[in-house]
């Protein structure tokens, strides 16, 4: 072929849907198969979209492999454009083919650069720019693949090393563990982020200390979910707790985490916690009534094995297990990412302890999307979050055990709601001007 370069524009059909939407894969699969045409790979840059698909390329030093999925289809589009006779990009098809489990495909190619409609110049590139860096001695490149958690709407993606620590498709979910550079370790479920090593604090802090250190008298706590153990671990910081019943529905969870996040799976170990592998919903419904302090539900967004944990049926449930003045605090979602779980949910609690025993509190979740996240608090009986707050005992508490969220200050501000977030949850008060009409 008399060009400068070798454009095979390729469609593969019939792909395994799993491959398709697992970046690690793909990206592995892409570099694989530039190197067995004989490319020298420079770097590689991949995304995941959630729920599906995932886009990347591989640079070479002698152009680039391009590729887009969709595994709802089970369809890849494939670019791989090759310039020089050491590379056989036709190799690069037929390794992607097989590491994709393709039925079928399409293949088109074209020659890119005709010599005969170019002329060529004279000039020395050396004079206006450095040589291009070449892949390090031991064979390594430049990885630079990217996890995004995103909506139609919004996205957070990270950078992560682009191997796959932990990879498990259990009864309930896919459950991952990888190493991105910003956060270290994560949590993802089903392609969602859960946790992350460096931020994971914010929310385990936040979901146990504030109904913690109002109600007082914790001794008996249930944890629904909850599977990393950092929540566990912040209940169990306070010497009043006899006894911790958590119920995680996925053991892949307990063991992703106690195998790779051993800063907060620890707490599964200790002795006051008992730790069921169970479905939560059906436990708090068999469960006696009055027998807990504190009830919290450390679950996902409400899809997949957490969407019953949004339902009437449950957080009445819930209720009925609580001993007199006993809390509830929930994952509440986000305001400016699940408006209507968000709205819906407080609702929902509002119906089951009264208006006025329903409070909502924010916090910065670095790692969710929008980064504002919310937990819902309960209150069985006239425990109040704010006004039965004791500052000092709190401070205390957050030195002995050097926290790196929470403060008496952060538990303060936290339930002093932003007027559109009271606008949403109908807490907004009637205007003097209004009342008179």
């Amino acid at each position: 072929m008399n060009a400068l370069g070798r454009h095979i524009l390729i469609e593969f059909f019939g792909c395994n849907p799993e491959i398709m939407n697992t970046v690690s894969l793909i990206e592995k699969s892409m570099v694989d198969a530039a190197k067995d045409a004989g490319a020298t790979v420079i770097n590689s840059t991949f995304h995941h979209f959630s729920p599906y698909g995932v886009s990347g390329v591989v640079v070479i030093q002698e152009s680039h492999l391009a590729i887009h999925t969709w595994p709802e289809y089970q369809y890849a589009a494939v670019d791989l454009f090759t310039c020089g006779d050491q590379v056989d990009p036709w190799k690069s098809f037929d390794v992607l083919k097989k590491a994709f489990e393709a039925n079928n495909s399409s293949a088109l190619e074209l020659g890119r650069g005709n010599v005969n409609m170019l002329t060529r110049s004279d000039f020395n590139v050396k004079n206006i720019r450095a040589e291009a860096p070449h892949p390090t001695a031991d064979g390594r490149t430049n990885r630079n693949v990217w996890f995004t958690d995103k909506d139609e709407n919004q996205a957070l993606s990270l950078r992560y090393t682009g191997e796959v620590l932990y990879r498990k498709k259990s009864p309930f979910q896919r459950v991952q563990i990888l190493d991105s550079y910003g956060y270290g370790k994560m949590l993802a479920l089903d392609n969602m982020i859960m946790c992350t090593e460096k931020d994971e604090y914010h929310y385990h802090e936040m979901i146990a200390h504030p109904a913690m250190l109002t109600h007082h008298a914790v001794k008996r706590v249930l944890i629904i979910g909850g599977g990393d153990g950092g929540t566990a671990r912040e209940v169990l910081r306070h010497n009043s707790v006899e006894e911790v019943v958590m119920v995680e529905i996925d053991e892949a969870v307990i063991e992703a985490a106690e195998t790779w996040l051993p800063s907060m799976s620890a707490s599964l170990k200790h002795p006051k916690l008992k730790l069921h592998i169970a479905d939560g919903i059906q436990f708090v419904a068999d469960a006696a009534a009055g027998t807990f302090d504190l009830v919290l539900v450390d679950g996902s967004d409400p899809v997949g094995p957490a969407e019953g944990l949004f339902s009437g049926s449950f957080y009445q449930n819930c209720y009925r297990v609580l001993r007199k003045n006993g809390m509830l605090i929930t994952q509440g979602e986000s305001p400016k990412f699940n408006t209507d779980a968000f709205t819906g949910l407080n609702q929902c609690l509002k119906n089951i302890f009264g208006p006025e025993q329903v409070h909502t509190l924010l916090f910065f979740a670095t790692t969710y999307p929008s980064g504002m996240w919310s937990f819902q608090i309960g209150s069985k009986g006239t425990v109040h979050p704010v006004r039965d707050f004791d500052p000092k005992r709190s401070e205390a508490f957050c030195q002995k055990h050097e926290l790196g969220y929470y403060n008496a200050q952060t538990h303060l501000a936290a339930f002093a709601l932003p007027t559109f977030v009271k606008k949403m949850l109908n807490e907004l008060p009637v205007s003097v001007e209004h009342e008179s009409l």
